[in-house]
């Protein structure tokens, strides 16, 4: 049947797009008949487009958008956020909008027609931040379910495998194992040391391999992005508990800031400020983009002053008000 007909082929002619939390972004996609001058449409079947997005478990894909004729359905998070282009006749592209951390990660264009379809892959990666993340307990005490927990608690999601090698060539480097998103459990190291795998080993992202879910327990590794609103650090007349420091930001209009929201602030605005304040998470940390004495003297860092104690010891805050 398909030896005298067009051959289907489907084409992406980009395989990688980048973007970032907001942002709008077209994964491109376009079909062609081998045999024949025309472009598309040349067979007497209807055109089927399926979008789905690929999964470490190369098993499972999560449905994203099908269209047939006039009939189009998107699915889960991504309803109302996507449509195709259809910048011509043979024009398969997806359009995301209002890009979610989530979005990240590989996407497969599917044409069907008749007896024959294609398939090509997109790759979306999201302009970010990867940090470590270890909740007040110390570390060494999250299972998977409470590592991806605590991600979202500090706005941002468990990072990808692609995304912590990224970071560690970017400089990251870590020395605790800590929870990626397909189960595995990973550290970044630039500068080979006794207690990270050895002084004589070389650079590079460390791998424990896959544990259980369920009992295993390590710190994590988050993602998070551009955020829509103003992160600051809170002008006020005196130091504060962590209870008053929560007060003083709602009554400036705003919420105590998150983990990831000072991580994109500082990775993303290059936000720099010598003053320790609470977080959300009751951490206190202050942000360095300028290294200099007194304040993160040797490198560019978000610094970690601790988990003090929430009732009698006092710190600034630092803020977030969100754009509607």
């Amino acid at each position: 049947l398909t030896e005298n007909g067009p051959r289907l082929l489907v084409v992406a002619e980009q395989a990688k797009i980048f973007s970032h939390r907001g942002g709008n972004v077209t994964l491109p996609c376009k079909f062609y008949h081998e045999h024949t001058s025309s472009t598309a449409g040349s067979g007497t079947h209807k055109i089927r487009v399926k979008w789905t997005k690929l999964t470490s478990d190369y098993l499972k894909e999560v449905d994203v958008f099908v269209a047939m004729g006039h009939h189009r359905k998107s699915y889960g998070n991504y309803q109302g956020r996507v449509f195709l282009r259809e910048s011509s006749e043979n024009d398969a592209s997806l359009v995301i909008t209002n890009l979610i951390l989530e979005d990240y990660g590989r996407y497969k264009c599917e044409v069907i027609e008749g007896l024959e379809d294609d398939t090509a892959v997109v790759a979306l990666n999201l302009e970010g931040v990867v940090f470590p993340y270890s909740p007040r307990l110390g570390r060494y005490n999250l299972n998977f379910h409470e590592a991806q927990r605590a991600c979202l608690d500090q706005d941002s999601v468990i990072a990808s495998f692609d995304q912590l090698y990224d970071a560690w060539r970017s400089g990251l480097d870590w020395c605790n194992a800590g929870w990626l998103s397909d189960g595995s459990v990973q550290y970044p190291i630039t500068k080979p040391r006794e207690p990270c795998g050895g002084k004589n080993t070389v650079p590079g992202v460390r791998n424990y391999g896959f544990w259980d879910k369920d009992k295993s327990r390590y710190d994590v590794f988050c993602f998070t992005s551009n955020f829509n609103g103003r992160f600051y650090y809170l002008i006020h007349p005196t130091k504060l508990t962590y209870d008053e420091a929560v007060q003083a930001c709602l009554k400036d209009g705003a919420q105590i800031a998150k983990v990831g929201q000072i991580f994109a602030a500082w990775k993303l605005l290059g936000y720099d400020r010598c003053d320790a304040g609470w977080l959300a998470d009751g951490s206190v940390r202050y942000p360095i983009s300028r290294p200099r004495k007194r304040c993160s003297p040797n490198e560019a860092a978000v610094r970690f002053v601790g988990f003090p104690d929430k009732k009698h010891k006092l710190y600034g805050v630092y803020c977030f008000r969100g754009y509607n």
